[in-house]
């Protein structure tokens, strides 16, 4: 698994540095169309071959290893989530509690996209403001999509392979896909094998290979930028345009070399499931960058030294967080949890919620006890709660938790 991984992010890193951004969103372009019609194929045979959605309803709620490959400690473990068809859990609920996912995702994704790099940089580089819009518009379109093209089949793969993907036995599970905790990462990887005919098959793991390089490459690629314009600078102050290029392109192997050191961690946290570790990740560093772009554009007495230790509070706390999910693991399934209570009872994504509690105080003391910055400088930065679309928006955005709630 190391060399496979390594290789990958060393190709990329060649990729990176002798294409630039151009070469990613060209390749992402293609890529997008070769995912897409790719996944419908994958999900409708799939959806075909467990018989449709009733019958996926019926078979997935029992679908679980053979009897003589569960061992008895871990045979309360083997049953799916009885919420697994509910999008509204518990907000007590382990994996997915709602009003953690309502308040404290919402910040994750408003970071995401609306100030992380790797989005706002596709943006900048766009030829007009309408082409901007316009491939937001459409990237938001897409994102309907992974329930029914990602979720949905890799919910279907539990139940074509049960021994395989639903496996809790330790030593089957790692046999299979190298993961001690859960072999839920290779879901959709075993769908597209045994489903896809031979030319299908290698065309759609070429694209998912080459997706995760061009994902790389675009977090590689934004890193180098922020840190060629934005801290070397400061280091070298009349550096030329030449250096600044060999700068950027050695940071992208010394992000390399750090993600090839961050491996170990991944599989550390969150029993090694990508997703589940994504989502904790974003929880812990996301709220306080979200926080502070949402006051530094609603309220005009933000100020610098306000937005600083408001992130530098925020991402320690996060920071804190995470180190303690990595010092204690979670234990299998069967084990008693002895966590220190921070760790076992409160859920990530409502350690997200205190962030944004902690950053936004931070940022409005500091603010209110420092000097302002000249209203001419932050003016034109402030959303204009008068216009009328921005009223709009406003009232939208309020009517949508209120739908949420009432769904409740």
């Amino acid at each position: 698994m190391y060399s496979s991984i390594t290789g990958l992010l060393m190709l990329t890193a060649i990729c990176t540095v002798t294409g630039g951004l151009a070469a990613v969103m060209y390749t992402e372009t293609v890529q997008c169309f070769i995912m897409v019609i790719g996944a419908v194929i994958v999900a409708a045979k799939a959806f075909w071959k467990v018989g449709g959605w009733e019958a996926l309803e019926t078979k997935y709620m029992i679908s679980r290893p053979p009897e003589n490959e569960i061992p008895e400690k871990f045979i309360n473990c083997s049953h799916p989530s009885p919420y697994a068809f509910k999008m509204l859990r518990p907000y007590d609920d382990p994996d997915l509690p709602w009003l953690g996912f309502l308040l404290g995702q919402t910040f994750a994704s408003l970071w995401y996209w609306a100030a992380d790099q790797v989005v706002v940089q596709r943006l900048l580089a766009a030829k007009s403001l309408a082409h901007a819009q316009g491939g937001t518009l459409f990237a938001g379109f897409l994102k309907t999509l992974p329930l029914f093209l990602i979720i949905v089949p890799g919910m279907i793969s539990r139940v074509l392979y049960p021994s395989e993907i639903a496996c809790v036995d330790p030593e089957k599970c790692y046999a299979h896909c190298e993961n001690h905790a859960s072999c839920s990462n290779a879901a959709y990887p075993t769908l597209v094998m045994e489903l896809m005919p031979d030319g299908l098959r290698g065309l759609m793991m070429a694209g998912m290979l080459a997706a995760l390089m061009s994902g790389l490459a675009s977090i590689f690629n934004s890193a180098s930028t922020m840190f060629t314009i934005d801290i070397w600078p400061q280091i070298r102050k009349k550096a030329s345009l030449r250096e600044l290029m060999i700068v950027g392109r050695a940071f992208v192997v010394v992000m390399v070399l750090i993600s090839i050191l961050w491996i170990p961690v991944i599989e550390e946290m969150q029993g090694g499931q990508i997703f589940i570790y994504i989502q904790a990740i974003s929880a812990y560093l996301a709220p306080p960058i979200a926080t502070v772009f949402v006051l530094a554009v609603m309220w005009t007495r933000m100020n610098e030294p306000g937005a600083f230790w408001s992130l530098v509070i925020g991402l320690l706390a996060g920071v804190i967080r995470m180190i303690l999910d990595v010092i204690y693991k979670q234990p299998p399934c069967g084990e008693d949890d002895l966590r220190p209570f921070l760790i076992r009872k409160i859920h990530y994504m409502y350690f997200a919620i205190v962030l944004v509690c902690l950053s936004s105080l931070t940022a409005v003391i500091v603010s209110l006890l420092t000097e302002p910055t000249e209203k001419f400088r932050v003016i034109k930065f402030i959303v204009n709660l008068s216009n009328k679309y921005v009223k709009r928006l406003i009232k939208y955005a309020a009517i949508c938790p209120i739908n949420f709630m009432s769904a409740l």
